[in-house]
Formats: C-alpha cells, sequence, structure tokens
C-alpha cells in the first residue's frame, strides 16, 4: 500500500511533468514551480525538511541536488562562450561547409560522426554546447532549417557517449560505485556502441529525408569565403584551446587524479578568465542560466520521490521478477532504466538505480571470469540512450535545447519527443541484442 507521502509526492511529479510536457509554462518555471510544492508538502509531511542534516531527516532539498553536475555545466558554458567570442565556431563552419560542399546529407552525417566521437572521450554535455554553434551557423551561411542537425547531434550525442566511462555522467557513476576502469568499459560497451551508431546512421537518414530535400544558397558564396579570417582573436583562441585540451586530459584521467569533473571544469573556466584577462560580465553572458535552475528543479523533485521510498518501491519489483535469471535481469534493467530515463533525467535516476544493480549483481550469478557484472553495461546503455527519449531524458538534450533556444530555434517536448522515442526504442533494441549475445558468448566460452 501506498502511503500518504508517496501518493503526494507522486501526484506533484506526475502535474509537473505534464506542465513540462505541454509547455504552458516555461519548462524551468514548471520545474521550479514543481520543486516548491515538493518542499511545501514535504516539510508539511515531514518527509522533505529544508536543512536538516541526513542522518536526523528523511532529506533535504538542498543535498538532493547534483551539484557537481550543476558545476560542470556552469565552468563548460563558460569556456565555450569565451571560445565562441574568438571566431572559432565561424571558422568550422565554412570549413565543414566547404569539405561536404553544400550537400545536406554529408553534413548531418559528419556532425553525427563528429558529435559521437567527441561525445566519447569529451562528455555529451560539453560536446553538444561545442557543436551546437557550429550548426547553427553553417544554418544560417546556407539559409536552411538548422532543427534536423541539432536533433541529429543530440541523439549522436547521448549515443557516443554511452561508450566510455567520461561520455555522459551516469556511466561517471557507475564506474566510480562497480570501480571499472576506463579501458574495461571501452573494450565491453564500445563495440556495442559503434554498431548501433552505425544503425543510426541510417535511422537519421530515414528520418529527415523530407529535410535534407531543402536547397542551400549561397554555396558559390561560402565555397569562395577565406575560413581563417574568421578567426577575430588568435591569442585567445590558442589560449581557450590549451584550457579545454588540459581540461579534457584531466577529464579523461581524473578518476586518477582523483579531482571531480565540476572542479576541473570550474577551475579551467577561473583559470581561462584570469590568462586570457576576460571580463566575468562577458564570460557570464554565455551561461544557459535558465538551464541549469531547470536541472535544480528536476533535481529537487526526484529527490522528493527518492526519500519517500517511490524509487525503492520499483527496485524491489524489478529484483522480485527477475528470478535469478541473468537475461531477465538483464532486460529489465536496461529497459525499465530506458523508459525512466524518458520520464526522469538519467543522472539522479542512475544514482537511485546503482544500490539496486549493485544488489542484483551479488544475487544472479554473472559468467565466470569477467571482471565487471553485465548488469552493470545494462544500467549503462538502459540510461544513456534511454535519455534519448524524451526532453528531459538527458542533459544534453536540456543544454541543447536550451542552446537552440538562445539563438532562437526552440525545441518543444512534443516535437523533440515525437522523433527521439520512436529512434531510442529501435537503436536500444539493437543494443540490448548485442549486450545479451556478448553475455550469452561469454557464459558459453
Amino acid at each position: 500500500m501506498a502511503t500518504e507521502a508517496q501518493i503526494v509526492a507522486a501526484v506533484i511529479f506526475v502535474f509537473t511533468f505534464v506542465l513540462i510536457a505541454t509547455e504552458r509554462l516555461h519548462r524551468t518555471s514548471s520545474a521550479l514551480f514543481g520543486a516548491a510544492l515538493m518542499v511545501i508538502a514535504g516539510e508539511a509531511m515531514g518527509f522533505y525538511r529544508i536543512g536538516m542534516p541526513p542522518d536526523t531527516a528523511a532529506g533535504s532539498a538542498f543535498l538532493a541536488i547534483d551539484y557537481n553536475t550543476i558545476g560542470l555545466l556552469f565552468g563548460m558554458m563558460v569556456i565555450v562562450g569565451v571560445i565562441m567570442e574568438t571566431g572559432f565556431f565561424e571558422y568550422l563552419a565554412v570549413k565543414i561547409a566547404k569539405i561536404a560542399r553544400g550537400d545536406l546529407w554529408k553534413i548531418l552525417m559528419m556532425f553525427v560522426v563528429v558529435t559521437a566521437v567527441a561525445s566519447a572521450f569529451l562528455d555529451n554535455v560539453t560536446t553538444i554546447l561545442l557543436m551546437i554553434p557550429i550548426t547553427i551557423s553553417i544554418s544560417n551561411s546556407l539559409e536552411i532549417n538548422p532543427m534536423p542537425f541539432i536533433m541529429a547531434e543530440i541523439l549522436a550525442s547521448n549515443i557516443g557517449g554511452a561508450a566510455t566511462v567520461i561520455g555522459d555522467p551516469p556511466n561517471i557513476m557507475i564506474a566510480s560505485a562497480a570501480g571499472i576502469p576506463f579501458m574495461t568499459f571501452l573494450i565491453n560497451i564500445g563495440p556495442i556502441i559503434i554498431v548501433t551508431m552505425l544503425v543510426s546512421l541510417f535511422l537519421l537518414k530515414r528520418m529527415y529525408r523530407e529535410d535534407l530535400k531543402q536547397e542551400p544558397k549561397h554555396i558559390e558564396v561560402l565555397m569562395e569565403r577565406d575560413e581563417r579570417k574568421e578567426i577575430k582573436n588568435m591569442p585567445l583562441l590558442k589560449k581557450s584551446m590549451i584550457v579545454l585540451g588540459v581540461i579534457i586530459a584531466l577529464f579523461m584521467f581524473h578518476h586518477v587524479v582523483h579531482i571531480q569533473l565540476s572542479i576541473i571544469a570550474l577551475m579551467g573556466a577561473v583559470f581561462l578568465l584570469v590568462w586570457g584577462n576576460i571580463h566575468p560580465r562577458e564570460a557570464f553572458q554565455h551561461v544557459h542560466w535558465s538551464t541549469l535552475l531547470f536541472f535544480v528543479g528536476l533535481f529537487v523533485l526526484v529527490g522528493g520521490l527518492v526519500t519517500v521510498g517511490i524509487m525503492d518501491a520499483i527496485a524491489e519489483g524489478l529484483g522480485a521478477i527477475t528470478g535469478g535469471n541473468i537475461y531477465v535481469a538483464l532486460i529489465l534493467v536496461i529497459w525499465i532504466s530506458a523508459f525512466a530515463s524518458t520520464i526522469v533525467d538519467n543522472i539522479p535516476f542512475t544514482a537511485t538505480m546503482i544500490p539496486v544493480v549493485a544488489v542484483l549483481a551479488e544475487t544472479i550469478p554473472a559468467p565466470s571470469g569477467v571482471l565487471v557484472h553485465p548488469l552493470w553495461w545494462g544500467l549503462a546503455i538502459g540510461a544513456c540512450l534511454g535519455g534519448n527519449g524524451s526532453l528531459v531524458g538527458a542533459s544534453a538534450n536540456l543544454v541543447g535545447a536550451g542552446i537552440s533556444e538562445k539563438f532562437g530555434h526552440h525545441i518543444s517536448f512534443r516535437a523533440f519527443f515525437t522523433k527521439a522515442f520512436p529512434f531510442m526504442v529501435i537503436t536500444l533494441t539493437v543494443a540490448t541484442i548485442l549486450l545479451l549475445f556478448s553475455v550469452f558468448v561469454q557464459m558459453n566460452i
């Protein structure tokens, strides 16, 4: 039987999600409003007391916020904003368009591949921060609709980000909890993601076949442009690239140096401001404050669900129906994670699922000789690829929508869901089959 607190928390969450989905309010306003309702209800009912330490109360709204994610996003937004001011994105826009010679399919394919690869080794949120301004710049030059390219990049970033430990925030949490080394993660998940990515290219071409029939303009003029002249501040660009390179290197080895990603990004942003002699006002104008606040609202909302035990109840049900069968458990972990990540951001959901998977991994036998239980791979694939299911499913989706809106291109919840959800189902089916086959081979060696 659901408790009164669980019913109230669930109603508030569903109400907020409906507000976000129908876009009666801006999604940031909806998320913050829902968070406020959750805190008020929690305070009144005693399950969500503001400012109370976790050992003396059920939880705190402020403790539910993932400050590592907020800090990472803020720091990278500042760094990317500085790079934008140098003209680097305009340079890349002209360069890529000239290589593709105005062929929209080639442009989309190049962007998708670059986004997927970069997301694996940079992290998908940072990649989206870098790629969307390039996309919009090219689209403006050719006078075409940028939305198919933006959508394709967002979807590709979540797939590519699933390949490595540092590619997507859920992977970072999973690898930390299970003690999975960088190369072990890449060897086990990388091949699955490569095949899934190839399938996604075919899907994207089919999904946007009508949009790819657009007639780009000014190709001749574009081909004659010297992309090097787009650089406005070469000294600052060099400094920015050095700082970005150091940040990427530290991201890749953060488990060795034991520094959180948010600290790396924030310190990199501060160092760039000082070294480049940049006024904070100029850098902070590129920070998407509404996106950051949207995350804050989501974290508080999901924290309420966790506090009242709704997520734990789901986890207990999951463990009861596996029957000790690793294949059943894998399918359930993958698809429940995927559908849950469609409804809530995959970062807080992954944090909730990690202890569940840890228990399942202890009770369900794994293939002999493997270093990592396959259920961890299932959680990673389900959370990362499932994030493509809706606009609120993954950080990259929200950041991409925020950047697009800032450039005047609004991505509605409905428009995203219509294209992305079927795409998610197909790509996740491919990845599930590949993972099940991998486990079958390991168990029969």
